[in-house]
């Protein structure tokens, strides 16, 4: 497919699949349901599943370390992940870390191919973490037909990717978590976990069981994974709708308590119009339930320029509560 052809694609799913998430923040919010009300702290760190296996290991440049994994949780295939060393990274053990996850149809390469991330954290005692979320993958456990198996990025990501870095590469157990649309709903989702201490949604999925948004991440399963089944990844959204809470930051978001919160979107486009508003809607169940969240509507589209000046306004926030210097 033409390069050309393949954009306005792509932009006609991105942009059908907000409006209809757009229809969920003009209901009640009584019509909404809430997760449930446990949390775990954020020092928790979870046992390995099983052993991941680093395969090849390459430093890019002085800070750009890049591994390949084969993962159990992924059916033993290979993935990536890219790390920005702090300077001075073999003098400590115990690094404070920022996680910061791409968007649908992106890689692992995303954040410092597109954005500024390199000059920012240059200065900054952390090390970020960038892993390879698949290009339709939801930062979930697919459900595959009741029967589960891979790809499980979610176990990948927290119980085999997240041990490693600690017991490998100097990640310490100080983490905040960060992404763009699919991204930002992948960290929401790992912060209601409680292995985070910090967590920033820019333009991120925040409601996937609103009427009409089902048939959103159908459409981008198909072009994000040409050929996959889309209830592959959480079943039906109305006979497997558990399922589907489960993975839903709006139900989830008593989990976040305790969590250093910022929401972000824009506005003066289609697709920015209604990822604002469905910020806005979370946000107003996140205060609904008495959880403080930092927040930013803006002037601005959908894309890496933005996403870019977001981590910027979000980043004090979130080196704080690593105690990140």
């Amino acid at each position: 497919m033409a390069p050309r052809l393949r954009g306005c694609l792509v932009g006609a799913v991105v942009a059908g699949g907000l409006f209809l998430l757009g229809l969920v923040v003009l209901l009640p919010r009584g019509a909404q349901r809430a997760g449930p009300e446990t949390t775990a702290p954020a020092s928790v760190t979870p046992s390995p599943s099983s052993a991941a296996e680093v395969v090849d290991e390459r430093r890019l440049d002085e800070r750009r370390l890049e591994l390949t994994i084969r993962s159990p949780a992924l059916g033993d295939e290979t993935t990536k992940v890219r790390l920005l060393l702090p300077r001075g990274w073999e003098s400590r053990r115990d690094w404070p870390v920022l996680w910061l996850l791409h968007g649908g149809l992106d890689d692992h390469t995303s954040w410092t191919a597109r954005t500024d991330v390199a000059a920012l954290t240059r200065d900054t005692g952390v090390m970020v973490v960038m892993p390879d979320g698949g290009r339709c993958g939801s930062y979930s456990d697919w459900w595959n037909g009741g029967h589960g198996g891979p790809p499980r990025w979610e176990t990948y990501h927290l119980r085999e990717l997240l041990p490693l870095l600690e017991s490998r590469y100097r990640a310490g157990r100080d983490r905040a978590i960060a992404g763009y649309s699919m991204g930002g709903q992948g960290a929401m989702l790992y912060a209601a976990k409680g292995l985070f201490k910090a967590a920033a949604s820019f333009s991120g999925a925040v409601n996937i069981t609103a009427p009409g948004v089902p048939q959103a991440v159908m459409a981008g399963t198909t072009v994000g994974c040409f050929g996959t089944d889309w209830k592959r990844v959480w079943g039906d959204p109305e006979e497997q709708r558990q399922v589907w809470r489960a993975h839903n930051p709006y139900d989830l978001a008593e989990k976040l308590k305790g969590v250093e919160l910022y929401v972000a979107a824009g506005e003066g486009d289609l697709v920015e119009d209604l990822a604002n508003r469905a910020a806005r809607s979370f946000a107003a169940r996140l205060d609904d339930l008495g959880i403080p969240v930092r927040t930013h509507f803006y002037r601005g589209g959908h894309n890496h320029t933005y996403w870019q000046r977001e981590l910027h306004r979000a980043y004090p926030m979130l080196v704080s509560a690593i105690g990140a210097r």
